[in-house]
């Protein structure tokens, strides 16, 4: 008799429970510390502790495996632990929004796009930024915050329910309006957005019903919907890179120039390109703990798809 394939844990239950509170008493340590003795702690305790736990260095193993074949072990164990340091501070530090939002103030703001950003806020026009899991991507966020532009955002709710539940309220204290993955949400940012508003996507996450996109080399089902969006509000599409300095403290913020219109998969390929360049100067910014490509399920589609096209 063939075994039954193991059943999928439901979420909200006492397992969800114990980890969110087991997070709750982290954050609730690491906040008695001052910032950068704070940021420390929860690198070496994510780095040591929880990693290993979650299998997360394996799995940027697996990733730069795929899509980087030859990259040295050494240069692969720095990568990942970069990664992970990078990972434990965006957490932490969104869990003191004044010390965040006083450190993105006081950032330094840059890049081509800049000035077409601050026509539009003056014009009225809509913005959609396009951001990656990439550095410090919410202080980037809060940069442009402290300088006048108002961004709302579309967030993924988590599988956790109890750890979601601080998690959006999270992101809300930071700037409203904030809006949550799914029909309702999506029409409330596209509302929003028409009204001349600015609002950011991230876009570097699987997405099944997605078009292919070489990303690194390898297909990855990208999302669509920023370019999407911004041709039906006749928004700017501008991609932002928070960028992490030696030291993991400090960051700077660029507004890249802004993609012209198009085909939205065109659109997306050129964000594609962008942050691609981006992972090249600066590898461990970028979150390997994503599974991005997921080359097992992408062969699946494929296989099922041949097979509905040969069926009579």
């Amino acid at each position: 008799m063939a075994k039954s394939k193991k059943a999928k844990r439901q979420h909200g239950g006492w397992q969800d429970w114990i980890a969110d509170r087991a997070i709750r008493s982290l954050i609730w340590i690491a906040l008695q510390f001052p910032i950068r003795t704070r940021l420390k702690l929860v690198s070496w305790t994510v780095r040591r502790c929880i990693s290993p736990l979650a299998g997360w260095h394996r799995r940027i193993y697996a990733n730069l495996d795929y899509v980087w074949p030859d990259c040295p072990k050494d240069k692969r164990a720095r990568i990942a632990e970069d990664v992970i340091d990078n990972v434990a501070r965006a957490f932490i530090e969104n869990y003191d929004i004044p010390e965040m939002m006083e450190r993105s103030a006081k950032a330094f703001v840059s890049g081509p796009g800049l000035a077409a950003i601050e026509q539009a806020k003056a014009d009225g026009r809509p913005v959609m930024f396009v951001m990656a899991h990439f550095g410090a991507t919410e202080c980037a966020r809060c940069s442009l915050l402290a300088r006048g532009f108002q961004i709302g955002g579309l967030v993924r709710p988590m599988s956790n329910p109890y750890f979601n539940k601080h998690y959006v309220q999270n992101m809300r204290d930071i700037c409203e309006p904030v809006f949550e993955q799914g029909r309702k949400g999506t029409l409330g940012l596209i509302k929003h957005i028409k009204k001349g508003g600015m609002a950011v996507l991230l876009f570097d996450v699987y997405d099944s019903s997605a078009p292919v996109i070489d990303f690194l080399g390898k297909p990855a089902p990208t999302m669509t919907s920023a370019a999407e969006i911004a041709l039906r509000t006749d928004a700017l599409l501008v991609p932002v890179f928070g960028i992490r300095r030696e030291g993991g403290y400090h960051f700077d913020t660029v507004v890249e120039e802004p993609i012209p219109n198009g085909e939205p998969i065109d659109m997306m390929r050129e964000a594609t390109r962008r942050l691609e360049a981006r992972i090249d100067e600066n590898p461990g910014q970028w979150m390997w703990i994503h599974r991005r490509w997921k080359p097992e399920r992408q062969a699946r589609r494929q296989r099922k798809r041949a097979a509905a096209t040969m069926s009579p």
